[in-house]
């Protein structure tokens, strides 16, 4: 009797991500991207997501005015690994000119091979001084923003993408506007966070919107947006269209979802759940990978916070997770994961779940005084929406 073995089919081409001058600038085998995140995405959990199977991992989000400014933090930030054979770098600006110096310097400079323009912050610190979210609102400048950009990047081969959400509330929507003119400035994708402003993180994401902006433009689109499973990216491709997904929140303590990603992208329909013991070698090798970039004493203060992310669920004491939460070596790490059981089942309850910050939605995003009035801005001076130098 013959057996026949079929083939996985697979769920998505690789990614192709152009430049004006080069139509294939950047080419994603696996369509699966980490999102950047405030002191999450640094080089050494970008390189565990990688070894997981991410085809892109982007940096923690920079300002333009840290690179113009040459502030230490941002410089310490855009830290590369020689294993990092794409430098994909977020960068976050309101004025035009400074976008394109800080371009040339992340190019020039940091050797970067794509640049993403973040449009999407919800903070209100930021989009009370016309920043983040509500920049979008402005299409004049934006429209600056983006070809600036695009062409500054264009003179090394690099190609830009842009990341955005719906709009400012469900009343201002800015997503096909902004979609509209990432593809006339030569912007090579947009990712859609599918809620508005005003939803922040909170609530379910509006996958329709990216079936909305997929018909729309024939750029890439990728979804971002209550991927807490491989089989939430499965239906989203399947729903919209879109070109890849990009995880943000999903992978906090589980950076092993980048395999089920890979896996489900390849077509494979099985997922295998880690062991507790296997969650320790993970938070084990992270433990490492911090080290190496900062130094130990360092490395483990910034592994404090993962903690809490990798046992949730697990039946861990809790003195055992308050001194898990306060390690400060590499050898009282190693001490305190043999003290779990290493055949215990990963916690399914926790499948499916949110993780990270929700929070509630805002009856008001806090704007400047009369922003909706217009959609120009190119007369603004919004420099205050850029202080931080620092990224995040």
């Amino acid at each position: 009797m013959t057996t026949t073995q079929t083939t996985p089919t697979r769920l998505l081409p690789e990614l192709r991500l152009s430049s004006p001058s080069n139509r294939d600038a950047l080419v994603i085998d696996t369509p699966v991207i980490l999102a950047p995140m405030a002191g999450v995405t640094n080089a050494a959990y970008r390189q565990l997501c990688r070894e997981q199977g991410a085809g892109l991992y982007v940096c923690e989000m920079i300002t333009s005015r840290g690179l113009v400014v040459g502030d230490p933090k941002t410089a310490e930030m855009l830290a590369f690994w020689p294993e990092e054979e794409v430098r994909s770098v977020q960068t976050y600006g309101v004025d035009p000119v400074s976008l394109e110096v800080a371009v040339d310097i992340l190019c020039k400079g940091f050797g970067v091979d794509h640049i993403d323009l973040n449009f999407g912050c919800p903070v209100p610190k930021v989009t009370r001084k016309g920043g983040g979210g509500v920049l979008p609102w402005k299409l004049d400048l934006v429209r600056e923003i983006m070809a600036s950009t695009v062409q500054t990047a264009d003179r090394f081969g690099v190609p830009v993408t842009i990341k955005t959400r719906i709009g400012i509330d469900d009343r201002h929507l800015t997503f096909l506007d902004m979609a509209r003119l990432a593809e006339d400035s030569g912007v090579a994708a947009i990712c859609l966070h599918a809620r508005t402003v005003a939803e922040a993180y909170s609530g379910h994401a509006h996958w329709d919107a990216i079936t909305q902006l997929v018909q729309a433009v024939d750029i890439p689109v990728l979804g971002n947006g209550d991927i807490w499973e491989a089989k939430d990216a499965v239906a989203m491709i399947e729903q919209t269209g879109c070109a890849g997904v990009e995880v943000g929140r999903g992978c906090l303590g589980r950076p092993w979802l980048f395999r089920d990603l890979a896996g489900a992208i390849a077509g494979e329909d099985e997922t295998v759940l880690p062991s507790l013991g296997e969650v320790c070698q993970i938070v084990r090798r992270h433990g490492e990978l911090l080290a190496r970039l900062w130094g130990e004493e360092h490395g483990m203060k910034d592994l404090r916070k993962h903690m809490a992310w990798y046992f949730k669920g697990f039946p861990v004491g809790g003195e055992l997770r308050h001194t898990l939460g306060m390690v400060s070596s590499l050898a009282e790490l190693d001490t305190l994961l043999a003290q779990l059981d290493p055949d215990v089942d990963y916690p399914t309850a926790e499948l499916g779940r949110p993780r990270g910050r929700q929070g509630s939605p805002r009856s008001k995003v806090t704007m400047p005084w009369g922003w909706l009035d217009d959609r120009c801005g190119l007369e603004l001076d919004l420099s205050e929406a850029e202080l931080e130098t620092s990224g995040g």
